[in-house]
Order: C-alpha cells, then structure tokens, then sequence
C-alpha cells in the first residue's frame, strides 16, 4: 500500500469524524463527544496532509519539514494565546474574524493555482474564478461583522439608495467576465473581479444591521465553508471538498432556523437591516417603571415554587453565569422549580447563551429552548430576566408595527411576577424600545448583572 493510498483513507476517516462531530454538536448532552472527534479528525488530517507534501516535496525533505513546522510553531502559538485569552462575550468578533482567515486563504489559492498551473484547462480556470469569488466575498464581509460584533464601527445597516440594484450589477459583471478570464487566460479580468468581489462582501455585511448579526454569523459560517470545498477543487483535495460542504451546508441549514426563529426571510437579511424596512409608526412605549431591591427579589424567590430564568447577552458580558448557577443550585435545594429560557438568537451567536450555561454547569435538562417553555410561562410565579432585551419584547406578537413584528420571542410577561437585571432603561441591541420594562408585574433590578445576582444570593443567605 502506497503513501498515497494511505493518506486518501487517512482523509476518508478524517471525513466521518467530521460528520460524527457535527451531529454530535446537535445536542448540549453529546457536544463534548463532538468537539473531541472533530479534534480527532483534524489532527489525522493534519498528519496526512504533512505525509503527503513530504512526499512530494520538491525541495530537500528536511527543508520541506522545516518549513512546516515553523508555520505549526507560528499558528500554534497564535492560536494557543487567543484561546487563552478570549473572552466568551467575545466569541462572535473571533469567529467572524476566523471566517475572514478562510476567505483570504481561498483567494491567495486561487492565485497560486491560476499562476503555477502550466496549461490550465477550463474547468480548472472556473474552480480558480468561483473560488476566489467566494473568498473574497467572505473576507471582507466577515471583517466588516468583526467590526460590528467588536463595536469597532456603528451596527447600524449602511442604507445605500439602490444598493440592491448595486449589488445585482455587481454580481452580473463579475459572473460575466469569466467569459474574458477563461478563453484569454489573462489575469486582469481575475483581478478586477477580485477588486468587485472584495466591495461586494463589505457592502452586504454593511448593509446588515445589528439585530441581524446572528444570521450574519451563520451566513459567513456557510460562505467560509464554500470557500475551503472551492479550494478543494483548486487543490485537488477530496477532504477539503467534503468538508467545506459540510460546513457549507451546516452553515446554509443553520441560517434558515435562525431567520425562522426571528420570522426572517434569509434573502431580506443580506438584502438589508434589521429594523429598518418601511413601517406605520410603532406604538409609543410610556409609562412608569417600577425599581426593586436585590432584598425584595431574594424574599420573592423564597417564596416562589417555579422560576423561569431568561439569559441574555448582558449576562454573557458581565460574566454573570457563575453566579447565576449558584443561585440555581440554592433554589433547587429549597425545593424551587428552576429552568432557563434560551431563545435561538440570544447573544450574538447561535447557541451562545447555551455554552455559556455549560460553561458555568449548569445541567442540560433545565436548560429549554422557546418553543418548549413557552406555554409555560402563565403558570410561573418569577420569571428573572437577566441581561436579555430583544428576546423578550412584547412588541414582537402586540405590535404590529413594530419592526421587530412577527419575531417569535419569550412570553415572558404573562408570568405573574417579572424582574428585570438591566444597567438602565436603554434599548436593545436592536435599538427597539421595550414595553415590558413598564408592566405592571414588572420590577427593574438596576446595576451590573453579576454583582445583582451576588446580591440577590447574599439576601438569600
């Protein structure tokens, strides 16, 4: 058996492990398994990817090998220290940063088969073109949701006059000029699309509003993944083509239920903003808010016998998740029904608030999606709101002309007590006002969410 044949069944492990690994991150129960084999899978990948370019080496082997193991050293210890040193609320922004790393990668490919390949025939200079265009879309398109997500620039969708109509200009000429790169090989009409590919991806993501970004997220997740199966072409690599697939997909399958989850059409998201489609005027929010104390909130849970949690992303940033757990473990020990209610777009990334749960242990049987605990939120005596916005707008299912109309969320408000932990009265990341803060059975638990659930457990105590 040669090196080769070895190195091919090598990836067709590689391959299901990758499959293994996505399904097992379908469930919080098996995503550890998951993320074990999809680590599993990388590293025999990895092996066989280094067998295979020694073998083929045109240099010496040991300068081959030398080579390759000061890009392992380099990357490795990049990749160690971000690990390290990222914090959870910043996930998204790194994400989205990684997904920019794949498109650059397939476009620096691209140009390196275009250049070294001697006499390209015209499926190969297609692969070349369509994997570069995918590339350059999703490389600056996920610079500019890192921008975003990071804060770095305004999330506010750049509304171009007929940018929609720009957009469908730019993909035509671009689509049609492989018409000029494919008889002529010449590299001008290769890098001019590069140029339009490149304006493209940041026009789109600029165009998307931060309420969105969530889809954003998984939308760059699937163009990344394109962009790897592109390169497998280009490179002749059957692993890279079927995972790039698989993440393509995966990526494609998981924006669909997000849009769902937000009562999106996909094709509305990367057309536009959240928020700022044409609407009658919303309903103006009035009244009066009602502050609490942490003593209050303490002797309300004491005399509760079901409580509904409702994360958000305030929780995430003010790393309140440990506490909460404690404040969990103490309620159940007293004989408190305790769950959480994780809405599918809480957070900036799909299933973040659910890592962010694992992370602190909390156990996975309370921890319930919106269309399982929904229903029960009229026969629950507290429901603690902690850092969460958006997700639990009332606007969304009373409001008809609300831009966040239509958008399933957590029906918080018809449990009989509601306390909110928020820094202040200030809109969500969606920038829509929320009537819930001025409800009658709604009290507001001032100040950052970590030392207000420390609070809460000290009068507990």
């Amino acid at each position: 058996m040669t090196l080769g044949t070895i190195a091919q069944d090598a990836y067709l492990v590689a391959a299901v492990l990758f499959i293994l690994s996505l399904a097992g991150l379908s469930k919080q129960e098996t995503a550890r398994r998951g993320n074990i084999l999809g680590m599993v899978g990388m590293a025999v990948a990895i092996v066989a990817t280094v067998v295979l370019a020694l073998r083929d080496s045109v240099r010496p082997v040991a300068v081959t090998a030398l080579l390759i193991a000061l890009i392992f050293i380099v990357g490795a210890s990049i990749g160690v220290w971000r690990a390290k040193t990222v914090e959870m609320t910043q996930m998204p922004e790194l994400i989205a940063m990684l997904h920019s790393f794949v498109g650059i990668a397939a476009v620096l490919i691209g140009y390196n088969s275009f250049i070294t390949e001697a006499h390209p025939d015209g499926g190969h200079l297609t692969e070349v073109y369509l994997g570069v265009l995918i590339g350059a879309v999703t490389f600056t398109g996920s610079i500019i949701a890192y921008l975003k997500l990071a804060a770095k620039i305004n999330s506010k969708p750049l509304m171009i006059p007929g940018r929609n109509i720009i957009n469908a200009i730019v993909l035509i000429v671009m689509l049609g000029m492989i018409g000029w790169f494919i008889p002529t090989h010449s590299m001008w009409p290769l890098a001019i699309m590069t140029v339009l590919a490149m304006l493209l991806g940041l026009h789109l993501v600029a165009a998307i509003g931060g309420g969105d970004m969530p889809v954003v997220i998984s939308m760059l997740n699937s163009y990344s993944g394109w962009a790897a199966a592109a390169a497998g072409f280009m490179l002749n690599n059957n692993l890279l083509i079927i995972t790039g697939s698989l993440v393509g997909a995966s990526g494609a399958i998981l924006s669909f239920l997000m849009c769902k989850a937000m009562n999106r059409k996909f094709l509305s998201v990367i057309l536009g903003g959240f928020g700022d489609e044409p609407h009658a005027k919303a309903a103006e929010v009035t009244g009066e808010y009602h502050e609490t104390s942490a003593t209050d909130v303490a002797q309300e849970l004491e005399e509760s016998r079901s409580v509904i949690i409702a994360p958000g992303y305030g929780m995430a940033v003010a790393k309140a998740q440990y506490p909460v757990a404690t404040l969990v473990e103490r309620l159940r020990a007293k004989g408190v029904n305790v769950r959480f209610a994780v809405h599918p777009v809480a957070g900036r990334l799909p299933g973040h608030m659910n890592v962010l749960l694992a992370e602190a242990k909390v156990p996975y049987d309370i921890v319930l999606e919106m269309d399982e605990i929904n229903p029960d939120f009229p026969e629950t005596d507290m429901v603690l709101v902690i850092g969460a916005n958006d997700t639990v707008n009332p606007s969304a299912a009373e409001d008809p002309n609300s831009p966040i109309a239509g958008m399933p969320v957590l029906e918080v408000w018809k449990a009989k007590q509601v306390v909110v932990f928020k820094r202040s009265m200030a809109t969500g990341y969606a920038g829509v006002q929320n009537p819930l803060f001025y409800r009658d059975n709604t009290q507001m638990l001032f100040g950052d969410a970590k030392a207000s659930v420390d609070a809460v457990l000290n009068a507990l105590q």
